[in-house]
């Protein structure tokens, strides 16, 4: 009976502390929100509230004046994600494929490559070197898709990992004996059953790519190629610009109010939103793919 009781206290402690601790998690979103839509002049008087005195849709309209290029950024940063994931999710399977294969005699070279590319990179300069001149990416979708985030070593050994501990070698075995190839067992049996950690290096990878402004800042100069990430710090530095006090002088005798502050939380709404919709879809892969991959073979 005690054993009973007990059980059942510690499951009301332990949903009390999960429960404190997500609304903790979850408040700054809140906060984010309401203060997008709060009025500047509330904000810069009474500073960031989640009951403002007065609601003001200023912040929406400045950014959604020219909702053309906010679509089109949404569409560039889509487009980018999905196909830098999709192709990310491709070479990093099939690089940790051989890598958890015991038979396979170089895989601990290859995990050694792998690992030494997580302590060393040959920097900054040298790569954008490369990149901009030997491979001639700069102002094309393959900026913003092939640097810094294609391929990662993190990723590639927690998916090894997952093979190795989750796959058992008689079903690899059997498949052979079968007549199967390389290929066939790679797509129609390690795939399959790699569900959760696919998913996971997945959402890790899509986080990465929808919210990179890196790879633009270095490689493009066209206003067509900008994610959403890097038209939001675009209207940022413009209405800097205009608060500024050479375009004060510029714009003397008008009536101008620029949402300086609430803004900063409207990009935020529009940067985080679609994570937002995306994560619950994907909670269950990421733990499961998380606690499974990084299991040591």
């Amino acid at each position: 009976m005690q054993n009973i009781n007990g059980e059942k206290f510690f499951k009301a402690f332990s949903f009390f502390v999960l429960l404190i601790l997500f609304i903790f998690a979850f408040l700054p979103f809140i906060l984010i929100f309401v203060t997008s839509f709060t009025d500047e002049a509330t904000l810069i008087r009474n500073g960031y509230s989640f009951f403002p005195q007065k609601l003001s849709l200023n912040s929406y309209k400045y950014m959604f004046s020219n909702y053309s290029t906010i679509l089109r950024a949404y569409g560039v940063s889509i487009f980018v994600t999905s196909a830098g994931t999709a192709v990310g999710l491709l070479l990093t399977t099939m690089l940790a494929y051989p890598m958890a294969r015991k038979d396979f005699k170089y895989r601990n070279l290859l995990a050694f490559i792998a690992f030494f590319t997580l302590l060393f990179n040959g920097g900054i300069v040298p790569s954008y070197i490369m990149w901009t001149r030997m491979f001639a990416i700069n102002n094309s979708y393959a900026a913003l898709i092939i640097p810094i985030y294609l391929m990662n070593a993190f990723n590639v050994l927690l998916v090894r990992n997952y093979y190795a501990n989750n796959v058992p070698v008689e079903v690899i075995e059997s498949a052979k004996i079968d007549g199967a190839g390389e290929l066939m067992i790679f797509f129609r049996i390690m795939l399959p059953m790699s569900i959760p950690v696919i998913a996971t290096v997945g959402l890790f990878t899509g986080l990465a790519y929808w919210n990179d402004w890196i790879n633009a800042l270095y490689y493009i100069s066209s206003p067509k190629y900008y994610g959403i990430q890097n038209l939001l710090i675009r209207l940022m530095n413009n209405i800097q610009f205009l608060k500024s006090s050479q375009a004060s002088t510029l714009l003397a005798g008008r009536e101008m109010e620029l949402p300086s502050t609430g803004i900063r939380m409207a990009l935020a709404v529009l940067g985080i939103l679609p994570i937002l919709i995306l994560y619950p879809f994907l909670q269950k892969y990421l733990i499961k793919g998380v606690v499974m991959g990084a299991v040591k073979g």
